[in-house]
């Protein structure tokens, strides 16, 4: 099988997943209009599925495909990039082989039954990355992160952050507090119920301490929300059918159920000591991403995400590996506030009824209040099933937006927010395009306060770069 890909325009965001992404090595990148700004220093690096096929077979979700890591890096006006996969065990081993081999998120292993039994998954490190002082990290969350080389993506090895053991895996969404520099993030095991293992670590990624806490059931967490003294967790009604999993019959996605009756759970853990606060059951959601949180003046805390009503995105996400996407599937951005001792909401407000996702707020207003939130957006008549077309910035203050105009057939990535640290209220806010029309990727560099203008430069890159999930800045 290979991917196949639609000849209508809507679909043009195909072509960047036709083949398997070329890497290239540290490259000048030219500048195709604009100027470099001289205040942006600092580096830009970007992960996500860069290879859905090998062989004859193609991955069985998007989430299935190798990751590889995009590095930009600003300095004196000029900019350097570089384009790496991650060199996991599994992806040496189909690389020697030339086909798949390992199951994963949405697929089986290869082969006959007999093959597949008792095979593991493949640690495919394509979800997100985290920069600390001396490596940086490719984010996989069944299981530890690959550390690579800062500067020119060399691929290191399994990192287990000076205390976590092997099996216990490590999330793709980490919260630095901006103030302490300390790290918190997750990882979910399974047994007969989910065990949700949280950790707490210096800036350097070394763990100080964890936690865990029995779920019910066997449900799934992609994401988690620091709001000031707390961490908050949403616990979707999903369930996995455990057994055709362990039997290599069943991908984990295809495993999982909706159970809208069984509602979701809100958990709140305190920071500091990473104890349950408190847990309560409320109406069933689902969501992938939080954006920021925060504690306001009463002790409640108020937290931002993007919220479905139920878990056909998945579906949707699905589809996106084979270029056909039919499945509506719409998430809207929403504010919840909640008293963080009963784990009761007080009010829920959907913010902005425009299909949206990756809601991300500047890194030193994390845990926070800030009055703007960037996320990737749909433009206004845009069917569901395309995917995002361009970036904006919610405006909490005024409950306005502010979007940008990329263009017919361009798709923006999740917009990261680069500090200028001339002017400590502004900042960048730099995407990277694929150009449906060109076949071609960009990295685009907008002004954090007019995002609704022409940005202020966009940069040529070597070779297409697949639409990918998530990034970070290192200053």
């Amino acid at each position: 099988m290979t991917v196949t890909i639609s000849n209508s325009k809507s679909a043009s965001w195909a072509k960047a997943i036709a083949k398997p992404a070329q890497e290239f090595p540290l490259t000048n990148l030219p500048t195709i209009s604009g100027k470099i700004p001289a205040n942006l220093k600092g580096s830009l690096y970007r992960n996500g599925p860069a290879r859905l096929e090998r062989g004859e077979f193609t991955v069985g979700h998007w989430f299935d495909g190798d990751g590889a890591i995009l590095a930009v890096h600003f300095a004196d006006g000029q900019a350097r990039a570089t384009y790496r996969y991650v060199q996991t065990e599994g992806y040496l081993i189909e690389e020697k082989a030339d086909k798949l081999i390992f199951g994963n998120y949405g697929m089986t292993a290869t082969g006959s039954w007999l093959q597949r039994f008792g095979k593991s998954s493949k640690n495919v490190a394509n979800t997100s990355v985290l920069a600390l002082p001396d490596k940086l990290l490719a984010l996989w969350e069944g299981g530890l992160p690959h550390a690579l080389d800062l500067e020119t993506l060399e691929t290191y090895g399994l990192e287990n952050l000076e205390g976590l053991q092997k099996h216990l895996p490590y999330s793709a969404h980490p919260k630095r507090d901006p103030q302490t520099g300390e790290i918190f993030n997750f990882g979910v095991s399974y047994g007969k119920n989910a065990t949700l293992h949280i950790y707490r670590s210096d800036r350097h990624g070394n763990l100080i301490t964890k936690n865990q806490t029995i779920l019910t059931g066997l449900s799934m967490i992609h994401d988690f929300v620091l709001a000031g003294d707390y961490l908050i967790f949403c616990v979707p009604p999903l369930r996995m059918n455990p057994l055709p999993v362990l039997l290599n019959l069943k991908s984990y996605s295809d495993s999982l159920d909706w159970k809208p009756e069984e509602g979701t759970e809100i958990l709140v853990f305190d920071r500091h000591n990473l104890e349950l606060v408190s847990r309560n059951i409320v109406e069933p959601w689902f969501q992938w991403h939080f954006g920021n949180g925060y504690s306001d003046r009463d002790g409640n805390v108020v937290f931002d995400l993007i919220r479905y009503e139920d878990f056909t995105t998945n579906q949707f996400l699905k589809e996106v590996a084979s270029g056909h996407t039919k499945t509506k599937a719409q998430g809207n951005f929403w504010q919840m506030r909640l008293n963080p001792k009963t784990g009761e909401f007080l009010e829920t407000t959907q913010l902005m009824d425009r299909g949206s996702e990756f809601p991300i707020v500047a890194p030193a207003e994390v845990g926070q209040f800030s009055r703007y939130t960037y996320l990737s957006v749909r433009k206004s008549a845009t069917p569901q099933t395309e995917l995002f077309n361009a970036i904006a910035r919610y405006d909490r203050q005024n409950n306005t937006i502010a979007e940008t105009d990329l263009g017919t057939n361009c798709y923006p990535m999740e917009p990261i927010f680069a500090p200028d640290l001339t002017r400590p209220d502004r900042g960048y806010v730099i995407t990277v395009v694929f150009d449906g029309d060109r076949e071609s990727s960009e990295v685009w560099v907008f002004d954090s306060d007019r995002l609704d203008s022409e940005p202020v430069c966009r940069l040529a890159l070597p070779s297409i770069v697949p639409m990918g999930f998530h990034g970070t800045w290192r200053s």
